[in-house]
């Protein structure tokens, strides 16, 4: 998985040719179903660890300063660890291509006719 086309990480590459080593998931502490999946995602094997950082905690907003954190709250967000960020749709379907078993959902989803069930 990449980074969106265009987006540069941290060292001036391009977010695209940037590998994904580490995501951090932003979630809404407060939304139960949230919470719920949270705890799902620790339970499944990772192929790419992944971090869970309440949206809009004091911890999120240290780490990721130019995020707009009120937006982290009404929808998914997940970055990269060279900055890559995702959101909505792409979000969910870069948090599957992490676990083991989901990958291949992932990249099923990734896919044009994927996309509409995306």
């Amino acid at each position: 998985m990449t980074g969106p086309t265009g987006a540069k990480d941290g060292a001036g590459v391009p977010a695209d040719r940037t590998p994904v080593r580490r995501l951090t998931v932003l979630y809404d502490a407060d939304c139960s179903l949230c919470a719920f999946l949270r705890d799902w995602l620790v339970r499944q094997p990772q192929l790419v660890p992944l971090e869970l950082v309440p949206a809009g905690s004091q911890e999120a907003r240290l780490r990721f300063p130019g995020l707009d954190h009120r937006a982290t709250l009404e929808e998914i967000t997940v970055v990269g660890d060279a900055g890559q960020v995702y959101r909505d749709t792409a979000a969910w379907i870069v948090t599957l291509w992490a676990l083991r078993e989901h990958r291949p959902l992932a990249h099923r989803l990734s896919t044009p006719s994927g996309a509409r069930l995306a």
